[in-house]
């Protein structure tokens, strides 16, 4: 496992915007993340480790683009049509006749491989056969209906970058391009824990004062959908004398440790001396809401990175914080989230110099413009707010006051882009 500097999420400033967080992590956090090749079918989702380049020219040969009849553009009659014999027919994985058929045409099938003579295919609805000849209509350009090799994709040339997360349609191109596997960064490992002696685990019979563990639930669901192996190493009590054993275990197997809670500074928040006692803890101070306490550092060489206790808040940092975090130890790219205008349709009043993510429901309006519906509790610990809402307005530090009717940048549920 490479190693991470004591220093790596060290910052001496004040409150870190979304955007100096990330700019920290992408400069001094190396990725942790080995290589491993695997098939094509088990590649979705994973990173590229190198650049893909093509084996082959895409299409490898010059082929028909629809069905009818190939022929040699200069036998063609100019300004009137042209009958010609069909000799021959070419479908789909046929080989292609050597010999030219000089003055002749030949019936040829969507993907068959072009007669090595001819240039241009006619549509088979756009022509009159008449017994074994066909009658072809004047006006259609040279080299119509054909597409040449390599027309798509060049022999060499790079069709996935390295550090791109795979798609669906990347695997095809890989296969298409000649490849049954390719190399991608091994899964990043993630310990998951909930810290708190309120919790119970979920489906448990509540004892008085207590409540269910949401958060570890919500944190591994997440990090599954962004690629991660998660470990559930359930919930650490608020003992003081077992906690530091409890991380430095989790250290030792994984290349990130996450907890929800107990980062603060209150009595029973222990997990700051327990992470001081066994590795390094550096809080930052996030300037977005919710969601400001955020605690990072590393136990041993791992880094460790310590979330809110309100499951909004959770899933704000998780996702805006801790998401360009995976994606640097992972190999990953970095990418902008995607995002979708709005007309406001809510009256909101923040403090300037603090990004705030509002929740809310977006709606189509009689002008076919999308206007966006504030969820009526702001509270991060509001859990059926991220259900009962599409997504996070996104009001930047400068903003101070939204009107209704001002256009606002919203990112749609699940924001796993």
């Amino acid at each position: 496992m490479a190693q991470l500097t004591d220093d790596c999420f060290a910052f001496g400033g004040p409150l870190l915007s979304v955007e100096e967080a990330a700019a920290l992590i992408a400069a001094r956090v190396p990725v942790l993340a080995g290589v491993e090749t695997v098939a094509l079918d088990a590649a979705d989702g994973r990173i590229a480790a190198a650049d893909v380049a093509a084996r082959l020219d895409l299409p490898p040969f010059d082929n028909a683009a629809v069905d009818g009849y190939a022929v040699r553009w200069r036998d063609l009659a100019p300004g009137a049509e042209t009958v010609l014999p069909v000799r021959g027919r070419l479908a789909a994985g046929a080989a292609a006749p050597g010999p030219p058929l000089a003055g002749a045409a030949v019936r040829i099938f969507t993907g068959a491989p072009m007669p090595a003579w001819a240039d241009t295919v006619f549509m088979q609805e756009d022509v009159r056969r008449e017994g074994d000849a066909v009658v072809l209509p004047p006006g259609l350009k040279a080299g119509a209906n054909r597409r040449p090799a390599g027309e798509d994709v060049a022999r060499g040339a790079v069709v996935i970058a390295a550090g791109r997360r795979l798609t669906p349609p990347d695997l095809a191109l890989a296969a298409a391009t000649g490849h049954a596997g390719l190399a991608v960064r091994r899964r990043l490992r993630v310990a998951v824990f909930s810290t708190g002696d309120e919790l119970s685990e979920p489906g448990e019979a509540l004892r008085p004062g207590a409540i269910h563990d949401s958060n570890r639930i919500l944190l591994a669901a997440l990090l599954r959908r962004l690629g991660c192996a998660v470990a559930d190493l359930g919930i650490l009590r608020d003992d003081p004398a077992a906690l530091p054993g409890r991380l430095a275990a989790a250290a030792r197997d994984h290349d990130l440790i996450l907890t929800s809670g107990g980062v603060s500074t209150g009595e029973e928040d222990h997990v700051k001396a327990a992470v001081e006692a066994v590795g390094r803890l550096v809080f930052w101070r996030l300037a977005i809401k919710p969601g400001r306490p955020v605690a990072m550092g590393l136990v041993g060489d791992t880094p460790f990175v310590g979330l809110p206790g309100n499951p909004v808040a959770v899933y704000v940092t998780l996702l805006f914080v801790v998401r360009p975090l995976l994606a640097r130890l992972g190999g990953a790219l970095p990418a902008p989230p995607p995002s979708q205008p709005a007309r406001s349709a809510f009256r909101y009043r923040k403090k300037a110099g603090r990004r705030e993510y509002v929740r809310v429901s977006l709606r189509r309006t009689p002008d076919g413009g999308v206007e966006a519906v504030k969820y009526p509790r702001d509270g991060a610990g509001v859990l059926s707010s991220l259900t009962g809402s599409d997504g996070l307005a996104e009001l930047p530090e400068a903003v101070t006051a939204v009107e209704e009717g001002d256009r606002i940048e919203v990112f749609a549920h699940p924001l796993l882009w």
